[in-house]
């Protein structure tokens, strides 16, 4: 009998796509993952026109079982206890970008990186940011040639509006997952 597959699955404040994100963690549950959530600040402590962070949370515990890891403390040990066989990062703001191309670990989302990749675990990141195309590129492009780390696919989400916005394509996750535990990067990164 093959052994459950587990899964940390982060979610920062990029709160316009929780919706599309919550529908990634349930589908990861029917495909037999068991998925540890896992809460940025931001994502965890604020209520927005989007929802509130106590309905969030509830519908993470509702689909996966688990209470969201919401601390340091709870972070911490994720790597060293080798509590998990990978870390999606979803939706990945602009500043999570920003603080893993830069070593800093300051926030739950950023140590339970940094601690799942003391073990070279796999690290899916899923970018919903406004200034992909600006300040956030470098960090992007850092974090790409950096072992371990995992892109889904990625368009300019409103070119015309937002011209520098860009936003992975959530549905792909999946695959994504299934490729970074095979050590690949899915493709093409960039989608038209």
């Amino acid at each position: 009998m093959e052994q459950q597959r587990t899964v940390v699955f982060a979610m920062c404040g990029s709160f316009c796509t929780f919706d599309e994100v919550i529908v990634q963690v349930r589908r990861l549950v029917e495909q037999g993952f068991r998925v540890l959530p896992l809460m940025s600040f931001a994502a965890a402590g604020m209520d927005t026109r989007f929802g509130t962070a106590r309905g969030w949370k509830d519908q993470l515990r509702l689909i996966t079982g688990y209470t969201p890891i919401e601390t340091l403390q709870e972070a911490e040990p994720l790597g060293p206890k080798n509590m998990a066989d990978a870390m999606i990062v979803a939706p990945c703001t602009g500043a999570t970008l920003g603080r893993l191309a830069n070593g800093i670990s300051d926030t739950p989302v950023t140590l339970g990186v940094k601690s799942m990749l003391r073990g070279g675990k796999p690290i899916v990141l899923a970018v919903s940011t406004n200034d992909g195309l600006g300040a956030s590129l470098v960090n992007l492009g850092t974090l790409l040639n950096r072992k371990h780390y995992y892109l889904v696919p990625v368009s300019q989400d409103a070119p015309l509006k937002k011209p520098t916005s860009l936003q992975s394509d959530f549905a792909l996750l999946p695959d994504v997952l299934e490729c970074a535990l095979r050590g690949r990067q899915f493709q093409p990164v960039l989608l038209s």
